[in-house]
């Protein structure tokens, strides 16, 4: 008996031990980040840029047009003054002008939007600040048209070009 106390005693002293040894070491890992839903900012100005790219796109074209059709108004007044022009004349430059300046408000229209979307988004904040302006200057166009300075309008949205291509290089 005394030999089962003493292997028991053992037993008991050399099982703390064992159990020590026998513990698993915790494995920390590392947590990986979870993907984000949102676009990247990379992506953004992508399409910031392709915004600012139709824009310059649309006025280059607009203002190509516009050239053509201030001369022909131009013209059309001088004969309207000199009492050369016919009612049809009269009208269809009337008509002219009208389409004129509805399609710079349309233009100044295009521009807003644009502007706006690059002040409330914020990878685009960075390219606003060149941005701002366009509208304003855009509605300048707006007030020379309305006052029959159709040159002159097209000369304004020549610089809202200029400063659209200033804001496109600042992009890339």
């Amino acid at each position: 008996m005394k030999r089962t106390i003493i292997v028991a005693i053992a037993c008991l002293m050399l099982m703390p031990t064992a159990a020590l040894g026998q513990k698993k070491k915790r494995v920390t890992t590392a947590r990986r980040p979870r993907t984000v839903t949102a676009p990247k900012t990379v992506d953004v100005v992508r399409e910031g840029a392709t915004h600012v790219a139709d824009q310059i796109k649309i006025l280059t074209k607009y203002i190509y047009l516009l050239g053509g059709v201030a001369k022909g108004i131009e013209q059309a007044d001088i004969a309207i003054r000199r009492k050369e022009a016919s009612p049809a004349i009269i009208e269809q430059t009337e008509k002219n002008k009208a389409t004129v300046r509805s399609s710079i408000a349309d233009v100044r229209v295009g521009l807003d939007k644009l502007e706006t979307d690059f002040r409330t988004t914020p990878a685009l904040e960075l390219y606003y600040i060149t941005l701002s302006g366009v509208v304003s200057d855009a509605a300048l166009a707006e007030q020379q048209a309305a006052a029959n300075q159709f040159d002159q309008a097209g000369r304004t949205l020549l610089g809202v070009v200029n400063r659209l291509t200033d804001v496109l290089l600042k992009m890339r």
